[in-house]
């Protein structure tokens, strides 16, 4: 406190001044702008350097010990590698001399190549194998649509081969009756002239198919064992001609008639006679031929 009072009223010193005798106490010109010469001074001064107080030249992974030039670069190390524990390093990192720069673009490009030629490797193996499903599936498209197109081919010839067979028994059934109707008319015909001309004409006409059914000699026609069929098809075709025994029944002709002609069943097919013009009744099919007054012969048609 008296120092301060004594020297209040003195002009106090310029730092440049101070800083210029300090120099000269030490003796010493230092450059500030080298770090060694700093370092050695101030430890010939006695006093101690830190590396705390040393600028920091690169980033140091405390993981795995690489040294980064920037926190660019080490950040990318970072996302690549997931190490986050980083420090300033002192280390300086020198710059590639020419002949490393193109070793390590050889070694980048040899590596680039290896992995162009792994990836080009697994898509060779990949397009193989995306081929063989390709053509699998082709193949199985294919099959499908055969067997499609084999499937329709005989849906359409099985109904093709029902329309004909419809028709064929249409064209039968209206020949048959175009026939039938003939033989009515002209047999309604002569009845009319018969009965025009007299009774001796009618006597004629009746014995006309006396003489058709007449039996053996000395044969009555009921006791006729033989019974001669002759059947014709509403389908069309020639007609079916069969001699049964007498106690046949109708339901064993329409039996032969299914195994002669498959468009025929025996629980379906029916029988008419010409002359006298009658259809046979499902309880007249389990009578006898001989019952149904059939014998000695006679024509049916069946549809």
């Amino acid at each position: 406190m008296d120092h301060i009072l004594e020297n209040s009223e003195k002009p106090i010193p310029e730092p440049s001044a101070q800083g210029a005798a300090g120099a000269g106490a030490g003796g010493e010109d230092v450059d500030e702008d080298d770090e060694d010469a700093v370092k050695a001074h101030i430890k010939k001064m006695g006093g101690e350097v830190n590396d705390s107080d040393l600028v920091a030249r690169s980033i140091k992974c405390s993981e795995c010990g690489k040294i980064f030039r920037s926190e660019a670069t080490a950040s990318f190390h970072a996302g690549r590698s997931g190490h986050d524990q980083f420090e300033e390093s002192t280390e300086e990192i020198k710059p590639l001399t020419e002949e490393e720069k193109k070793e390590k673009l050889a070694e980048l490009r040899a590596k680039l190549a290896e992995k162009r030629a792994a990836q080009a490797k697994e898509d060779a193996v990949s397009n193989k194998a995306n081929e063989a499903l390709r053509r699998k599936a082709g193949q199985d498209a294919g099959k499908i649509k055969q067997d499609m197109q084999a499937k329709e081919m005989a849906k359409e010839a099985e109904r093709k081969r029902r329309e004909k067979l419809e028709d064929q028994k249409a064209r039968a059934a209206i020949k048959a009756q175009i026939e039938a109707d003939k033989r009515e008319r002209a047999e309604k015909a002569a009845r009319e002239k018969a009965l025009r001309d007299g009774g001796a004409a009618a006597q004629q006409a009746a014995a006309v198919p006396a003489t058709v059914t007449k039996p053996a000699a000395g044969v009555s026609s009921s006791e006729n064992p033989q019974t001669r069929l002759q059947v014709r098809l509403s389908v069309g075709g020639q007609p079916l001609t069969k001699t049964f025994p007498s106690d046949n029944t109708l339901i064993d002709v329409a039996e032969w008639i299914a195994s002669e002609n498959l468009n025929y069943s025996v629980d379906t097919v029916t029988f008419a006679s010409t002359f006298p013009r009658k259809t046979f009744s499902r309880e007249e099919m389990t009578k006898t031929l001989k019952a149904n007054g059939l014998t000695p012969s006679a024509v049916l048609m069946a549809s």
